[in-house]
């Protein structure tokens, strides 16, 4: 039975950018570039009172929160930061794996400090990251990292959460299914049309029904709703790729593809922003209204360094489709893959500028 922890750093960006200049504090801090073209990097909880999320586009967030205070991204002062809160995971583990600047998984089930248990680790790293870098951190604690990464959502912001063992399907049961991960809006539709609406009633559907209906997927949400992931913690796990899709309720033509692309781009180059690695590979991938998989990819020369070149490089790759006009898509996907340190970018200043 393994220990999982899993850590969750409260507003990131946004709490660092509070930390550092105390005018922003108690004050509703969105980090972000103002711009047509920009998307919400991070948000104070401030903010979000008003609907405000990280991946919004920065317009959208100024029309919810119009008294916002915009700060554009420091992005090396937040990877300093996130070292720091690394080096105090390694006092209690060498099994760290880092999913972002902000969170991480933690598999203490032995730990280096002799704490008698998961939930004293958790309870002694909070109170490490507050004393020493004047932040907060939310912890979960569970026996796999499916369900230490759902505690640590639990008693958002600064809060942390336990799921025993004995506990689990207790838990589980009564939680809507969009909990789950890789439950988007699609297969939460086809759930609730053949009227699973929780956990608790996904249970009642066998692994040969679930495979039946969702393919390979149906044998991961046969484990999911029980509670099962073997899923173990692996230190340094380089970032392959990020990516985002979105699936249409009515199959569109390429032509009426290009909104789409667009907001999926912005969901991805936000999401990439939490990495300390930089991507060099643009990825366009579409789905066919029967099922075939067709991707593009482009390399530039330098790094893509902004929201908008990726979002230019997906819209171009969709030229290098060479399919029957009337051809029509279910999905369309952006991602970015072949990262690189930024260090060995000719193109970080022009990021980090």
């Amino acid at each position: 039975m393994r220990k999982i922890v899993h850590i969750d750093m409260d507003a990131f960006y946004a709490s660092v950018e509070q930390r550092d200049d105390p005018a922003l504090r108690g004050k509703p801090v969105i980090v972000a570039w103002k711009g047509k073209r920009s998307v919400v990097c991070a948000a104070s909880y401030e903010a979000r009172r008003f609907g405000v999320r990280s991946a919004m586009p920065a317009v959208r967030a100024e029309r919810l929160c119009p008294k916002a205070i915009f700060v554009p991204p420091d992005f090396p002062r937040y990877r300093a930061v996130s070292r720091m809160a690394q080096e105090i995971f390694r006092r209690h583990t060498d099994l760290v794996e880092p999913l972002s600047l902000d969170e991480a998984y933690l598999d203490v089930t032995e730990n280096k400090t002799g704490l008698p248990t998961a939930t004293r680790v958790a309870r002694t790293i909070r109170k490490q990251i507050r004393e020493e870098l004047q932040l907060t951190a939310s912890a979960g604690v569970a026996p796999n990292k499916f369900l230490a990464k759902i505690a640590s959502d639990w008693h958002k912001p600064d809060g942390l959460f336990v799921i025993r063992p004995e506990d689990v399907n207790a838990f589980l049961s009564p939680l809507p299914v969009e909990r789950l991960p890789g439950v988007g809006k699609v297969t939460e539709r086809k759930l609730q049309d053949i009227g699973i609406h929780t956990v608790g009633s996904l249970q009642s559907l066998d692994r040969t029904a679930l495979e039946a209906q969702f393919g390979r997927y149906g044998l991961r949400l046969y484990e999911l709703a029980r509670g099962i992931d073997p899923s173990e913690v692996v230190p340094n796990r380089p970032t392959k790729s990020i990516s985002a899709e979105d699936t249409f309720e009515h199959d569109l033509l390429l032509i009426e593809l290009e909104p789409v692309i667009r907001r999926v781009a912005e969901k991805v180059w936000a999401a990439s922003r939490k990495e300390s690695r930089i991507a060099r590979t643009v990825v366009l991938k579409l789905k066919t209204s029967d099922f075939n998989i067709i991707s593009r990819s482009c390399t530039p020369s330098s790094p893509p360094a902004s929201c908008n070149e990726v979002t230019k490089i997906a819209l171009s790759l969709c030229e290098r489709v060479a399919l029957d006009p009337s051809q029509r898509f279910r999905l369309v996907g952006v991602g970015l893959s072949n990262f690189r340190d930024a260090d060995s970018s000719p193109a970080q200043s022009a990021l980090f500028g």
